[in-house]
């Protein structure tokens, strides 16, 4: 167990760092990754994302981040292990927030877009329907990233964040039958681009 001399001089030696990068030395924080990069991988990273490859890329972002804001960073006799390991957890939930909204907008699509079998209401064909449906996602992301800027923020409004079309409308500060018919262009194009991909193959 280090003693408290131990102790101290590596917060001296943290805080000397730290002096350096706030003067413009990015480089003087190295020692500082070198020595928590495990901790924060193992501990903090890995176990809330379960996936070594996320968890090195939400690793270097932290650091990328910590470099970014260090002038913010208050020296208060303590470890900066805290304010990088929040910077760890606060990339963790940004990432896992992404990943729930484009689960939404998969699952939102997928409903908006018609399948051969969606004429049938027997069991096997309702089972082979949502077969298809979870099969779409990857190309639901691809066509929706061919649509305008506006199309998108449109869907996104309306399917992901599910807003009344009032509330819609207000967010793109249009009128109530300006939105319905930005939004059925949306779909219609939306549709009409994943048709085409469909019979492309």
């Amino acid at each position: 167990m280090p003693s408290k001399t131990a102790d101290a001089e590596r917060l001296e030696e943290e805080r000397q760092w730290v002096e350096k990068a706030q003067s413009g030395e990015t480089n003087a924080l190295r020692p500082i990754f070198e020595r928590y990069a495990n901790a924060l991988y193992s501990a903090v990273l890995l176990p809330r994302l379960l996936d070594p490859t996320a968890a090195e890329d939400v690793l270097r972002e932290t650091f990328l981040v910590a470099v970014e804001k260090i002038r913010s960073f208050v020296w208060s006799g303590t470890s900066i292990y805290a304010w990088i390991r929040k910077i760890a957890v606060n990339k963790v939930i940004d990432l896992q927030r992404r990943a729930q909204r484009s689960h939404r907008l998969v699952k939102a699509l997928a409903l908006e877009t018609p399948t051969e079998s969606e004429r049938s209401d027997g069991a096997d064909e309702r089972f082979i329907q949502e077969e298809q449906r979870q099969a779409h996602g990857t190309r639901i992301q691809s066509t929706l990233a061919k649509l305008s800027e506006r199309y998108q923020r449109a869907i996104e409004l309306r399917l992901v964040q599910e807003l009344t079309r009032d509330e819609c409308a207000a967010a793109l500060g249009v009128k109530l039958g300006h939105f319905d018919v930005l939004f059925y262009r949306a779909v219609r194009s939306f549709r009409r681009e994943f048709g085409e991909r469909n019979e492309d193959g």
